[in-house]
């Protein structure tokens, strides 16, 4: 059974950071692309970043470019999210996802219809 778990998210004053990780078991880890995403309130949810862990091909939405960080541990069967200069648009809801359909991940990670989602972690970024 796959499983994920997200923690690391907390209240952080904007220009902050927070480094958010996805704990993953149940599955072969080498072989899965994992994505981040995030919905706010009354928001649709977005996808933020997305790493195939096969061979460390990463993606990012726009709004993120430059300021978050995915990578992996393969040896923790983890992901991590490193979010620098946090901004009060950031406050969401952060759920990681995977799926070992690797093929079109991470470049069409969006859109993509993840199989498996963790439960999520709060973000709160104060202005």
């Amino acid at each position: 059974e796959v499983q994920l778990v997200e923690s690391g998210g907390g209240l952080v004053q904007a220009g902050g950071s927070l480094r958010l990780s996805c704990a993953a078991s149940g599955f072969i880890f080498d072989d899965y692309a994992i994505g981040w995403f995030r919905q706010a309130p009354g928001k649709e949810r977005e996808g933020v970043a997305c790493i195939s862990n096969d061979d460390g091909m990463t993606n990012y939405a726009d709004s993120v470019k430059g300021r978050f960080t995915i990578f992996s541990d393969n040896a923790k069967n983890t992901v991590y999210l490193q979010m620098n200069s946090l901004k009060p648009e950031d406050t969401a809801v952060y759920y990681c996802a995977a799926d070992d359909r690797v093929g079109v991940l991470p470049l069409d990670f969006q859109w993509f219809p993840f199989a498996d989602w963790g439960q999520g972690t709060q973000v709160t970024v104060s202005s």
